[in-house]
């Protein structure tokens, strides 16, 4: 349960971070942490090539994502949704021993937590007046 509300409390800390920084384009911060966020698990995977070959793919997959996400919310927001999915069913194809403890968790939170941020805040000011 710790991990859970360090990952929230970290989500919640970019959130305002960049709230309060107000001269960067939120679009662009939110889409490159999302591109970050997918090559983490490629760091952890060196040393098995299955799980290796999988977070590569995954990682690419996710800066796809990340890209269009620059341009849509919606999918920025989709992005963070399906990467804290992809962190609960890790374990069910990869070797979980190759995480650190608790990161499914950890990493979830803060995937949803931004998520939500994103798509709750395009929800109450709409597509066209949405800047992050």
């Amino acid at each position: 349960m710790n991990a859970a509300i360090i990952g929230i409390s970290g989500g919640i800390f970019i959130i305002i971070l960049f709230s309060i920084l107000r001269q960067f384009d939120k679009k662009v911060i939110f889409s490159l942490i999302l591109s970050g966020i997918g090559f983490l698990y490629v760091g952890f995977a060196w040393t098995d090539l299955s799980a290796l070959v999988t977070n590569g793919v995954q990682a690419v997959i996710v800066v796809f994502i990340a890209y269009h996400g620059n341009k849509n919310v919606n999918v920025l927001a989709a992005g963070y949704f399906l990467h804290g999915i992809w962190d609960l069913i890790y374990h069910t194809f990869q070797n979980p021993g190759l995480l650190p403890p608790n990161y499914d968790l950890f990493c979830m939170s803060i995937d949803f937590t931004m998520g939500l941020y994103i798509l709750l805040l395009d929800r109450i000011y709409g597509p066209k007046k949405v800047a992050l």
